[in-house]
């Protein structure tokens, strides 16, 4: 019998998988019904319309069964035709790595990109797309994670829909932590999943498809069907007197039905405003402890992450690991070109709670403090989050 090397941390303050809500570790306990069994058929429709209430759309949503590169993969592979020319929209690692699937089905891959710590501009899309009217399809990462910083995806969807052409957004680790609906920012595509700000474990992807998206993908002799990568295989899946592809994953069913019970009880208002207040005690703590945001500006950070500039000469792996062995608290790295630079601090579901941001500047900053960082104020940067949350409930 092996013996295990690490015990589990205290807190999980990651970008993803985050911590799951109770309800919804409640839910994924309960027995596992046969996925045609009327009961489960009766609650497979009911959490599809729950997630259609959620999206605020008409159009019953797609629920594909694996966690939301799934369906981001997906997107490309049905959306895309051998013909068509794709203008990728890149401020991140994530929005970059779309490309690669996209590439793959295009005729043509265009990029406009920014550097890593900005985000793009409607104005600027404007532009690509009138210098390249041969353009079909526009794809965006709504919030590139391992960068923190969060595109004006409604203006850029307005000005995509005004020229004609179709929108994939990535608003994976956005969707339920902050305002972005499917239809108002026009998105043709909209991929998400509840394994981020909706507290669920990974395991599905959710999809909205609009009419000219599933006009489009109907029309493309290569979309995949009868395929892990088809969309249109559960286009009808919503419906219990209609059969599933494949067999679902009935857990994660009942534990998405759990996780928007609660996302629907509380409000999403009060929901995203419990992000967004979390989100801005760290980054005021974060800075007032001697830290920098990664983001060039705090207008462009994100209410669901955190990311943390790392001091010159230290080594980022290092700090994470000391920060997990002293404090019992775990953060996410950054990501290819963002690896080594930065940490991210999540604020997403159950750890979108303001008191997360006073473990987490403690944690970062007592570690870098701890290391023999010069100018860390520990203290100073408490007592600005603390600051922050009251003057929010004052």
């Amino acid at each position: 019998m092996s013996r295990r090397t690490y015990s589990d941390p205290i807190f999980t303050l990651t970008t993803g998988p985050v911590d799951a809500y109770p309800a919804v570790l409640r839910a994924l306990s309960r027995p596992v019904l046969y996925d045609y069994d009327p009961a489960f058929l009766e609650q497979y429709e009911a959490t599809n319309a729950k997630v259609r209430q959620v999206f605020h759309t008409t159009a019953p949503p797609v629920i594909l069964q694996g966690e939301p590169v799934l369906g981001l993969e997906a997107a490309a592979a049905s959306l895309i035709a051998k013909n068509d020319v794709v203008l990728n929209l890149v401020s991140g690692v994530y929005g970059k790595g779309f490309g690669f699937w996209a590439a793959r089905y295009a005729k043509e891959l265009v990029e406009l990109e920014v550097p890593y710590n900005e985000v793009l501009t409607a104005d600027a899309v404007a532009d690509m797309l009138k210098k390249r009217p041969d353009i079909a399809i526009v794809s965006i990462c709504h919030h590139d994670t391992p960068s923190g910083t969060v595109n004006p995806v409604a203006q850029i969807g307005a000005v995509v829909r005004e020229a004609g052409r179709l929108l994939i957004v990535d608003s994976v680790s956005a969707f339920g932590g902050m305002e972005v609906l499917p239809e108002t920012c026009c998105a043709d595509i909209f991929v998400t999943g509840p394994n981020k700000c909706l507290g669920c474990p990974p395991g599905l992807s959710l999809l909205h498809v609009s009419e000219a998206a599933w006009e489009k993908i109907a029309a493309n002799p290569d979309a995949p069907t009868a395929s892990i990568l088809s969309i249109s295989d559960w286009k009808q899946a919503f419906d219990a007197s209609q059969p599933f592809p494949f067999t679902p994953s009935v857990s994660e069913i009942y534990a998405l039905d759990a996780a928007l019970d609660l996302y629907l009880e509380e409000g999403e208002q009060a929901v995203w405003a419990r992000h967004a207040l979390t989100a801005k005690a760290c980054r005021a703590g974060i800075q007032a402890a001697g830290l920098r945001l990664w983001a060039a500006s705090e207008a462009i950070a994100s209410p669901t992450c955190t990311a943390v500039a790392i001091p010159d000469g230290v080594d980022e792996a290092k700090l994470r690991a000391s920060i997990r062995a002293r404090y019992g608290i775990v953060f996410s790295s950054g990501r290819a070109e963002t690896l080594g630079k930065l940490t991210r601090i999540g604020h997403m579901g159950p750890t979108a709670r303001p008191t997360y941001s006073l473990i987490s500047v403690a944690a970062i900053a007592g570690g870098l403090q701890a290391a023999g960082v010069k100018g860390i104020d520990v203290g100073a940067g408490v007592a600005a989050a603390m600051t922050v949350i009251g003057e929010a409930q004052a």
